[in-house]
């Protein structure tokens, strides 16, 4: 049963920094669910969840990222593909040293 719990809460880190990585690139929570359910297979409505809870952790960051965000223009698709593939590739490399 702590196996079952330990996979549950790496599952969850992993999301977590993949968001982050999603944060870096500016990217909208939208945009962040439809990168990593195209790149990562992760289910929308995981990263929904897990970026809600960040939120609701940072309330501070997150305002100063929407207002940051509305100001900035979006990256095109295929420059969000490649970063997408980098970060996911970088976040397999070090999954292992959790």
């Amino acid at each position: 049963m702590g196996d079952s719990s330990n996979s549950s809460a790496s599952y969850i880190r992993m999301v977590q920094h993949l968001i982050e990585k999603c944060l870096i690139f500016h990217m909208s929570k939208e945009e962040c669910m439809e990168a990593l359910s195209k790149h990562a297979n992760i289910k929308p409505v995981i990263t929904s969840t897990v970026w809600n809870e960040l939120e609701k952790e940072n309330k501070e960051f997150f305002e100063e990222y929407a207002k940051a965000k509305s100001k900035d223009d979006r990256m095109s698709e295929e420059e969000t593909s490649e970063m997408i593939q980098k970060m996911i590739s970088d976040s397999s490399k070090g999954a292992g040293n959790d």
